[in-house]
């Protein structure tokens, strides 16, 4: 008798997350998007490894999670840009207000 098989559960969802991750970085949701993408695939993975024969979408499993781990690093990358950009620029605004007076005595 055959045995009929399962698809993957979340494998389209970790695959559409991973996606978006990559495209709306931008914006700052790709950082969380690859997170949750990430969770719901080691769900899926662990699933798989314990029986492989029995899910179908190990693919778009995969494919998902390498894109959430790209996602997950832009988004790292977004963030510390932005850090160093805010420090940057409230750094430069401090700097400002503390000579401002010295420069109108010139």
């Amino acid at each position: 008798m055959e045995e009929t098989k399962q698809q993957l559960p979340n494998a389209v969802a970790v695959l559409v997350l991973g996606i978006c991750s990559i495209v709306i970085n931008c914006y700052g949701l790709g950082l969380i998007l690859g997170i949750i993408g990430l969770a719901l695939a080691s769900q899926g993975r662990k699933l798989y490894k314990e029986n492989p024969t029995q899910y179908l979408g190990w693919g778009n499993l995969n494919a998902g999670y390498i894109m959430s781990i790209i996602g997950v690093c832009i988004g790292a990358i977004w963030a510390i840009i932005w850090i160093i950009a805010g420090a940057a620029i409230l750094s430069g605004d401090m700097f400002a207000r503390h000579h401002s007076s010295s420069f109108g005595n010139y």
